[in-house]
């Protein structure tokens, strides 16, 4: 990481990613940077992100995986933007919601400011505190092996890869194979493959079990699939799984919300357990199971 000495302080460098739809983030990202020249510590934006809020004073080119901190203005969406644009490095990420109740941003942005102070005066001890815990949460690797010739591609995903139908009214047709041997041919409108943070995305919707997220595994789920077998699978962190597109019909690659590629006849996709993780800033232990009974109201009967 990228911190730099500047006489007895030690600067901290600071990546912020803001949605690009919250105008109300821009006061906040003002002060903050305000604060943080003030107290010699560095903040820059992607430059998009510093476009749309009018800071094109704070847009710079720079990695964020030159960062100490990457704080996310925004919901899970911007969440899942952040983790993409970290690509595995070990920065953590302080989460501030701007939208509705998220189930990864950690503060409300009245707490932003006095957060951060905290996280800067234990960086400084390079210390350990009860009072601030570093959440790792297991990603995916997926590899794209074309058919044609060979050709690798390689992502990561904090929440879920789906291989989805290309047009309505098709479905896909997905040999898939568990350690090397093949389990079934799935024929379905797509087939999630999601981590336990993933869990309560789309694999939810599609009928997929709540994972906590302190588990490393791999969530199998069709979505409307035509056939008998119907049920999402969990699979462990370590086991080899892989789809293989049949059929002639070509079928689209989706990983963490973003198209990634179009998949043809004998195309193959395989997942595993990363070997990195999603580092999120909390400052208490995080209560999964209590978001989730806030997300769906229950109790409130």
């Amino acid at each position: 990481m990228g911190a730099t000495s500047s006489g007895s302080k030690t600067a901290v460098n600071i990546i912020l990613v803001a949605h690009h739809t919250r105008p109300e983030a821009a006061d906040l990202i003002r002060s903050a940077h305000t604060w943080l020249q003030k107290h010699g510590h560095n903040l820059w934006m992607p430059p998009e992100d510093a476009k749309v809020h009018g800071l094109t004073d704070i847009s710079s080119d720079r990695s964020a995986q030159d960062a100490d901190l990457l704080i996310s203005l925004g919901g899970d969406g911007t969440i899942l933007r952040s983790v993409e644009m970290l690509n595995g490095a070990p920065v953590p990420i302080l989460g501030v919601n701007m939208g509705t109740l998220g189930y990864l941003t950690e503060i409300e942005p009245q707490d932003f400011m006095p957060r951060l102070q905290q996280w800067l005066e234990q960086s400084a001890a390079r210390s350990d505190s009860a009072s601030i815990i570093i959440d790792e949460r297991m990603m995916l690797s997926i590899k794209l092996t074309r058919a044609v010739d060979g050709k690798v591609s390689i992502w990561r995903a904090l929440n879920e890869s789906v291989i989805e139908r290309q047009q309505s009214g098709h479905t896909v047709w997905l040999d898939v194979t568990i350690n090397h041997e093949l389990f079934a041919r799935y024929s379905a409108d797509g087939v999630i493959v999601a981590t336990p943070t993933g869990s309560t995305a789309y694999s939810m919707s599609a009928r997929g079990p709540v994972v906590s997220p302190r588990h490393r595994a791999m969530l199998l789920t069709p979505v409307s699939p035509h056939m008998l077998f119907d049920r999402s699978l969990v699979l462990g962190a370590t086991e080899m799984l892989s789809m293989q597109v049949v059929g002639s019909r070509a079928a689209e690659l989706v990983i963490d919300g973003r198209h990634v590629a179009t998949l043809e006849h004998d195309d193959c996709v395989s997942y595993e357990g990363d070997s990195c993780t999603a580092q999120f800033v909390r400052f208490k232990q995080p209560q999964f199971h209590q978001i989730v009974r806030a997300k769906f109201g229950l109790g409130d009967e």
